[in-house]
């Protein structure tokens, strides 16, 4: 019977203790294909395809991966899950694509999203068009704070394996698609200055311009003033 307090008391230790809660995945971290380059391939064909290999950095408490490809001239989106840290994909010859990998487990439905990479998957071109512009800041959906002045400061970064970019041109609105061009601005500069307005939301995009002609969309990004 000296057992039973401590077995009564082992039971209501067990009983009260938490159960721990599941840890989120971390975000993995892009290694191939590089950033902004031209990829190299593991198989190319005599068709319209190479094949190219994807290798990403561990994220932490993650499990699964999903390696999600974009083309960005077709916006086609190519998916694969995995439990490695790499995978291939066959992808059009000749054409941009844009590259991320998504972190998950099975004990929560978080999940965690990597940085998103550019790169040209190589074909018989001559001439590149840039790489779209990759926004800085306000990144998407941030809430911000105007300054004294009631500006905040648009900013960006451009690439393109010919090295031409010329200038880029920034649209912006309270509006969606924003299709206002307030300015027209040469290589050399990657921010603007905008006046705003507290408790609204607006809209922005860069559209990158060569000296070939090319061109190249950010896409629309969006961020409320508080």
């Amino acid at each position: 019977m000296r057992y039973l307090p401590l077995l009564i008391i082992g039971i209501l230790f067990l009983g009260c203790k938490k159960s721990e809660t599941p840890k989120a995945p971390g975000k993995a971290i892009l290694v191939l294909p590089a950033k902004n380059t031209e990829c190299a391939v593991v198989q190319g064909s005599a068709g319209n395809t190479n094949v190219v290999q994807f290798t990403w950095q561990a994220g932490a408490n993650a499990e699964i991966y999903e390696l999600r490809v974009t083309n960005l001239n077709s916006g086609t989106v190519q998916t694969k899950s995995t439990r490695a840290l790499s995978e291939t994909l066959p992808l059009s010859k000749g054409s941009p694509f844009s590259w991320s990998v998504i972190s998950k487990n099975n004990l929560t439905p978080e999940t965690a999203v990597s940085e998103t990479w550019f790169f040209y998957n190589p074909g018989t071109e001559n001439t590149y068009a840039p790489f779209p512009a990759e926004i800085l800041e306000p990144l998407q959906g941030a809430q911000v704070f105007k300054d004294i002045n009631n500006e905040i400061t648009l900013i960006w970064d451009g690439s393109d394996l010919d090295g031409d970019i010329v200038g880029y041109e920034v649209y912006f609105s309270v509006e969606t698609p924003p299709e206002t061009l307030i300015a027209s601005l040469t290589e050399g500069t990657k921010r603007q200055k905008v006046t705003v307005s507290a408790n609204t939301v607006y809209y922005w995009k860069v559209i990158t311009k060569d000296s070939e002609g090319n061109t190249s969309d950010s896409g629309i990004f969006n961020f409320k003033v508080l």
